[in-house]
């Protein structure tokens, strides 16, 4: 059976919604446990990356059931913490074959597809969620890819470069989510909802 650690990124700061996404409350719950919980639900191992306010977040949020990761590079963007996520999981008790990538900021996304992209984890394998055709997460990186996926690495962009570089080569398994999760980011609050405590 392949071993699968799911890696939440729920680092950022939220410039542009005006507090961490993390400590966002959204229908009852942070962002950042509903992310955990899903992430619980498809996998036994779950890692989470925290960076702003970490602190805040680790005493605030029902984080059980996750290994909490802090990445002091936080401010550099999204690549530190994928680097960091990638970097737990190698150190995790037993081999993980795989680490399934989703983010703090998708509260639209369900364990029906993790899952779905989960079901085709190997070392070797690269798998991405779409949603009528296009990309989204989760992401899955084989763990064969992990050092390859930390060398492409660099500011905002997570793993991008590397599975466009093998996507055109057929190396990348896309895995149709269309209705099984809402694929859109929460960027900035709502009409109506203030953008910090």
């Amino acid at each position: 059976m392949t071993n699968i650690g799911a890696v939440v990124l729920a680092a950022g700061g939220g410039r542009r919604y005006g507090m961490p996404k993390a400590l966002v409350e959204y229908e009852g719950s942070l962002l950042v446990e509903r992310a955990v919980r899903t992430a619980r639900a498809a996998c036994d191992v779950v890692l989470v990356v925290l960076g702003a306010q970490a602190l805040d977040v680790w005493r605030t949020a029902d984080l059980t059931g996750a290994t909490v990761l802090a990445n002091k590079d936080w401010e550099t963007g999204m690549a530190s913490s994928l680097r960091t996520g990638l970097d737990g999981l190698r150190g995790f008790p037993g081999t993980v074959d795989a680490a399934l990538v989703t983010l703090v900021d998708l509260p639209g996304m369900t364990s029906a597809a993790l899952t779905a992209v989960a079901a085709h984890a190997a070392p070797g394998a690269l798998a991405v969620a779409t949603y009528d055709g296009v990309p989204g997460h989760p992401v899955l990186l084989g763990r064969d890819h992990w050092a390859g996926v930390a060398e492409t690495l660099t500011g905002d962009e997570g793993a991008r470069r590397y599975l466009a570089a093998h996507s055109a080569a057929g190396g990348v398994t896309e895995v149709d989510c269309t209705g099984l999760a809402d694929p859109a980011d929460l960027d900035v609050p709502p009409p109506g909802v203030p953008s910090a405590p």
